[in-house]
Protein backbone atom coordinates (compact mmCIF):
# COMPACT_ATOMS: atom_id res chain seq x y z
CA UNK A 1 0.00 0.00 0.00
CA UNK A 2 2.92 2.38 0.79
CA UNK A 3 6.02 2.40 -1.40
CA UNK A 4 8.30 3.46 1.43
CA UNK A 5 8.22 4.00 5.16
CA UNK A 6 8.49 7.74 4.47
CA UNK A 7 5.28 7.56 2.39
CA UNK A 8 3.52 6.01 5.37
CA UNK A 9 4.78 8.70 7.73
CA UNK A 10 3.69 11.46 5.34
CA UNK A 11 0.17 10.07 5.09
CA UNK A 12 -0.10 9.26 8.79
CA UNK A 13 0.76 12.78 9.88
CA UNK A 14 -0.19 16.09 8.33
CA UNK A 15 2.90 18.24 8.65
CA UNK A 16 2.63 21.88 9.66
CA UNK A 17 4.21 24.54 7.48
CA UNK A 18 5.42 27.66 9.28
CA UNK A 19 3.99 30.71 7.53
CA UNK A 20 4.26 34.44 8.05
CA UNK A 21 1.53 35.71 10.36
CA UNK A 22 1.26 32.58 12.50
CA UNK A 23 1.72 33.01 16.24
CA UNK A 24 4.43 31.37 18.34
CA UNK A 25 4.45 31.45 22.15
CA UNK A 26 8.07 31.04 23.25
CA UNK A 27 9.01 30.69 26.92
CA UNK A 28 12.55 31.36 28.08
CA UNK A 29 12.77 33.80 25.18
CA UNK A 30 15.55 36.08 26.39
CA UNK A 31 19.09 34.92 26.96
CA UNK A 32 20.50 31.54 26.08
CA UNK A 33 18.82 29.43 23.42
CA UNK A 34 15.64 31.51 23.44
CA UNK A 35 17.39 34.43 21.76
CA UNK A 36 18.44 32.24 18.84
CA UNK A 37 14.98 30.68 18.56
CA UNK A 38 13.49 34.18 18.43
CA UNK A 39 15.78 35.07 15.53
CA UNK A 40 14.91 31.82 13.69
CA UNK A 41 11.17 32.44 13.96
CA UNK A 42 11.53 36.14 13.14
CA UNK A 43 13.29 35.28 9.88
CA UNK A 44 10.07 33.60 8.76
CA UNK A 45 7.88 36.58 9.58
CA UNK A 46 6.10 34.86 12.45
CA UNK A 47 4.38 36.73 15.26
CA UNK A 48 5.95 36.05 18.64
CA UNK A 49 4.81 36.13 22.22
CA UNK A 50 8.12 36.38 24.07
CA UNK A 51 8.00 35.18 27.66
CA UNK A 52 10.85 35.27 30.16
CA UNK A 53 11.64 36.03 33.78
CA UNK A 54 12.99 38.57 34.54
CA UNK A 55 13.17 39.22 30.80
CA UNK A 56 15.64 42.10 30.69
CA UNK A 57 16.39 41.55 26.98
CA UNK A 58 12.83 41.10 25.74
CA UNK A 59 12.34 44.60 24.39
CA UNK A 60 15.38 44.29 22.14
CA UNK A 61 14.07 40.99 20.78
CA UNK A 62 10.67 42.54 20.13
CA UNK A 63 12.29 45.15 17.91
CA UNK A 64 14.15 42.46 15.97
CA UNK A 65 10.90 40.59 15.27
CA UNK A 66 9.15 43.75 14.11
CA UNK A 67 12.06 44.77 11.89
CA UNK A 68 11.60 41.49 10.04
CA UNK A 69 7.91 41.98 9.46
CA UNK A 70 6.37 40.16 12.38
CA UNK A 71 4.51 41.38 15.43
CA UNK A 72 5.76 40.73 18.95
CA UNK A 73 4.61 41.14 22.52
CA UNK A 74 6.77 40.73 25.62
CA UNK A 75 5.80 39.36 29.01
CA UNK A 76 7.93 39.26 32.12
CA UNK A 77 6.17 36.27 33.63
CA UNK A 78 7.20 33.91 36.40
CA UNK A 79 6.08 30.48 35.19
CA UNK A 80 6.21 29.11 38.72
CA UNK A 81 2.96 31.02 39.27
CA UNK A 82 -0.14 29.29 37.79
CA UNK A 83 -1.98 32.60 37.51
CA UNK A 84 0.82 34.15 35.45
CA UNK A 85 0.83 31.17 33.08
CA UNK A 86 -2.84 31.67 32.30
CA UNK A 87 -2.40 35.42 32.05
CA UNK A 88 0.31 35.01 29.40
CA UNK A 89 -1.99 32.85 27.27
CA UNK A 90 -4.95 35.22 27.58
CA UNK A 91 -2.88 38.29 26.75
CA UNK A 92 -1.20 36.54 23.81
CA UNK A 93 -4.56 35.59 22.32
CA UNK A 94 -5.84 39.11 22.80
CA UNK A 95 -2.79 40.75 21.17
CA UNK A 96 -1.80 38.23 18.50
CA UNK A 97 -4.69 35.82 18.08
CA UNK A 98 -4.78 32.05 18.34
CA UNK A 99 -1.52 30.28 19.20
CA UNK A 100 -0.18 28.08 16.40
CA UNK A 101 3.07 26.94 18.06
CA UNK A 102 4.07 26.61 21.71
CA UNK A 103 7.76 26.23 22.49
CA UNK A 104 8.44 25.22 26.09
CA UNK A 105 12.01 26.41 26.43
CA UNK A 106 12.14 28.00 29.90
CA UNK A 107 14.25 26.06 32.35
CA UNK A 108 16.21 26.31 35.58
CA UNK A 109 18.88 24.07 37.09
CA UNK A 110 20.98 23.79 40.21
CA UNK A 111 24.32 21.98 39.98
CA UNK A 112 24.73 20.58 43.48
CA UNK A 113 25.11 17.56 45.67
CA UNK A 114 21.47 16.47 45.86
CA UNK A 115 21.08 16.52 49.65
CA UNK A 116 22.38 20.11 49.74
CA UNK A 117 19.46 21.33 47.66
CA UNK A 118 16.56 22.88 49.51
CA UNK A 119 13.01 21.68 48.97
CA UNK A 120 12.35 25.08 47.42
CA UNK A 121 15.15 24.47 44.88
CA UNK A 122 13.63 21.14 43.91
CA UNK A 123 10.10 22.55 43.62
CA UNK A 124 11.37 25.42 41.43
CA UNK A 125 12.96 23.02 38.95
CA UNK A 126 9.83 20.86 38.86
CA UNK A 127 7.53 23.87 38.46
CA UNK A 128 9.43 25.63 35.68
CA UNK A 129 10.87 22.68 33.76
CA UNK A 130 7.96 20.25 33.88
CA UNK A 131 4.76 21.57 35.42
CA UNK A 132 4.69 24.77 33.36
CA UNK A 133 5.19 22.99 30.00
CA UNK A 134 2.51 20.43 30.85
CA UNK A 135 -0.02 23.05 31.96
CA UNK A 136 0.69 25.45 29.09
CA UNK A 137 0.32 22.55 26.64
CA UNK A 138 -3.01 21.57 28.18
CA UNK A 139 -4.26 25.14 27.88
CA UNK A 140 -3.32 25.63 24.21
CA UNK A 141 -4.51 22.23 22.97
CA UNK A 142 -8.27 22.99 22.75
CA UNK A 143 -7.78 25.91 20.35
CA UNK A 144 -5.28 23.93 18.27
CA UNK A 145 -7.65 20.98 18.03
CA UNK A 146 -10.54 23.23 17.06
CA UNK A 147 -8.48 24.54 14.12
CA UNK A 148 -6.95 21.11 13.36
CA UNK A 149 -3.51 22.72 13.35
CA UNK A 150 -0.79 23.30 15.92
CA UNK A 151 2.52 22.10 17.26
CA UNK A 152 4.11 21.90 20.71
CA UNK A 153 7.90 21.76 21.06
CA UNK A 154 9.48 20.76 24.36
CA UNK A 155 13.16 21.52 24.90
CA UNK A 156 14.78 18.64 26.75
CA UNK A 157 18.48 17.86 27.28
CA UNK A 158 20.88 14.97 27.01
CA UNK A 159 20.91 15.16 30.81
CA UNK A 160 17.48 13.57 30.60
CA UNK A 161 18.96 10.64 28.68
CA UNK A 162 22.07 9.98 30.74
CA UNK A 163 21.31 11.26 34.25
CA UNK A 164 24.62 13.00 35.00
CA UNK A 165 25.90 13.49 38.53
CA UNK A 166 24.84 16.58 40.49
CA UNK A 167 21.83 17.13 38.19
CA UNK A 168 19.04 15.05 39.74
CA UNK A 169 16.04 17.44 39.50
CA UNK A 170 17.09 18.85 36.13
CA UNK A 171 17.73 15.40 34.62
CA UNK A 172 14.44 14.07 35.96
CA UNK A 173 12.40 16.89 34.45
CA UNK A 174 14.17 16.68 31.10
CA UNK A 175 13.60 12.93 30.94
CA UNK A 176 9.94 13.51 31.75
CA UNK A 177 9.59 15.94 28.84
CA UNK A 178 10.67 13.20 26.42
CA UNK A 179 7.96 10.85 27.72
CA UNK A 180 5.39 13.65 27.86
CA UNK A 181 6.03 14.47 24.21
CA UNK A 182 5.71 10.84 23.12
CA UNK A 183 2.37 10.56 24.89
CA UNK A 184 1.07 13.78 23.30
CA UNK A 185 1.97 12.47 19.84
CA UNK A 186 0.17 9.20 20.50
CA UNK A 187 -2.95 10.84 21.92
CA UNK A 188 -3.43 13.42 19.16
CA UNK A 189 -2.24 11.42 16.18
CA UNK A 190 -4.33 12.23 13.12
CA UNK A 191 -5.82 15.40 14.64
CA UNK A 192 -3.58 17.90 12.84
CA UNK A 193 -1.94 18.73 16.19
CA UNK A 194 1.41 17.25 17.14
CA UNK A 195 4.42 17.61 19.41
CA UNK A 196 8.19 17.24 19.21
CA UNK A 197 11.06 17.22 21.65
CA UNK A 198 14.43 18.77 20.87
CA UNK A 199 17.25 17.33 22.96
CA UNK A 200 20.53 19.30 22.91
CA UNK A 201 23.79 18.30 24.50
CA UNK A 202 26.12 21.02 25.75
CA UNK A 203 25.30 24.26 23.93
CA UNK A 204 27.41 27.40 23.76
CA UNK A 205 24.60 29.37 25.37
CA UNK A 206 22.26 29.22 28.31
CA UNK A 207 22.98 26.93 31.23
CA UNK A 208 26.28 25.49 29.94
CA UNK A 209 27.65 28.92 29.07
CA UNK A 210 26.81 30.11 32.58
CA UNK A 211 28.45 27.10 34.25
CA UNK A 212 31.53 27.44 32.05
CA UNK A 213 31.90 31.13 32.88
CA UNK A 214 31.45 30.58 36.62
CA UNK A 215 33.75 27.59 36.95
CA UNK A 216 36.21 27.79 34.07
CA UNK A 217 35.32 24.18 33.22
CA UNK A 218 34.72 23.04 29.66
CA UNK A 219 32.45 20.33 28.31
CA UNK A 220 33.92 16.83 27.81
CA UNK A 221 35.91 16.59 24.59
CA UNK A 222 34.13 13.38 23.58
CA UNK A 223 30.76 15.18 23.61
CA UNK A 224 31.73 18.65 22.42
CA UNK A 225 29.40 21.62 22.23
CA UNK A 226 26.74 22.72 19.76
CA UNK A 227 26.18 26.15 18.28
CA UNK A 228 22.88 27.54 19.61
CA UNK A 229 21.82 28.47 16.08
CA UNK A 230 21.80 24.78 15.16
CA UNK A 231 19.47 24.06 18.05
CA UNK A 232 17.13 26.85 16.94
CA UNK A 233 17.07 25.41 13.42
CA UNK A 234 16.32 21.99 14.90
CA UNK A 235 13.20 23.48 16.47
CA UNK A 236 12.06 24.74 13.06
CA UNK A 237 12.82 21.35 11.50
CA UNK A 238 10.98 19.48 14.24
CA UNK A 239 7.82 21.50 13.57
CA UNK A 240 7.85 21.41 9.78
CA UNK A 241 8.87 17.76 9.51
CA UNK A 242 6.87 16.64 12.55
CA UNK A 243 9.86 14.87 14.04
CA UNK A 244 9.26 12.97 17.30
CA UNK A 245 12.71 13.88 18.65
CA UNK A 246 15.80 15.64 17.37
CA UNK A 247 19.05 15.23 19.29
CA UNK A 248 21.50 18.06 18.66
CA UNK A 249 25.12 17.20 19.38
CA UNK A 250 28.31 17.50 17.31
CA UNK A 251 29.02 13.77 17.66
CA UNK A 252 26.37 11.02 17.25
CA UNK A 253 25.13 9.83 20.64
CA UNK A 254 22.20 7.59 19.72
CA UNK A 255 24.44 4.48 19.48
CA UNK A 256 25.71 5.22 22.99
CA UNK A 257 22.17 5.72 24.27
CA UNK A 258 21.11 2.44 22.69
CA UNK A 259 24.10 0.68 24.23
CA UNK A 260 23.31 2.01 27.73
CA UNK A 261 19.68 0.91 27.35
CA UNK A 262 20.72 -2.61 26.38
CA UNK A 263 23.59 -2.92 28.85
CA UNK A 264 22.91 -0.56 31.79
CA UNK A 265 25.93 -1.50 33.92
CA UNK A 266 28.42 -1.31 31.07
CA UNK A 267 26.71 1.81 29.78
CA UNK A 268 27.03 3.48 33.16
CA UNK A 269 30.78 2.84 33.10
CA UNK A 270 31.14 4.21 29.57
CA UNK A 271 29.16 7.37 30.37
CA UNK A 272 31.34 7.97 33.41
CA UNK A 273 34.47 7.60 31.29
CA UNK A 274 33.25 10.24 28.84
CA UNK A 275 33.65 12.88 31.53
CA UNK A 276 30.20 14.40 31.99
CA UNK A 277 30.04 13.47 35.66
CA UNK A 278 33.51 14.90 36.19
CA UNK A 279 32.50 18.16 34.48
CA UNK A 280 29.64 18.73 36.91
CA UNK A 281 31.80 17.61 39.84
CA UNK A 282 34.34 20.29 38.95
CA UNK A 283 31.55 22.86 38.71
CA UNK A 284 30.41 21.99 42.24
CA UNK A 285 33.97 22.23 43.54
CA UNK A 286 34.40 25.64 41.89
CA UNK A 287 31.17 26.85 43.49
CA UNK A 288 32.42 25.74 46.91
CA UNK A 289 35.72 27.57 46.42
CA UNK A 290 33.88 30.80 45.61
CA UNK A 291 31.85 30.53 48.80
CA UNK A 292 34.92 30.08 51.03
Amino acid sequence: MFATLQDFVTVARKRMKLLAGQTVLLTGASGGLGTFMTHAFAERGLNLSLVAHPGAELEGLRKIVEERGGRAVCYNSDLRDPAQRRDVLERTRKELGAIDVLVNNAGVEFTSVYHDLTEENIREVLNVNLEAPMILSRLVLPEMLARKRGHIVNISSLAGKSGPAFQEPYAATKAALVAFTASLRATYRGSGVSASVVTPGFAEAGIYAKLKAESGCSAPVLLGTSAPGKIAQAVIRAIERDRPEIIVNPLPVRPLLAFTALFPSAGEWVVNQIGTNDFFRRVVEAQKRRRT
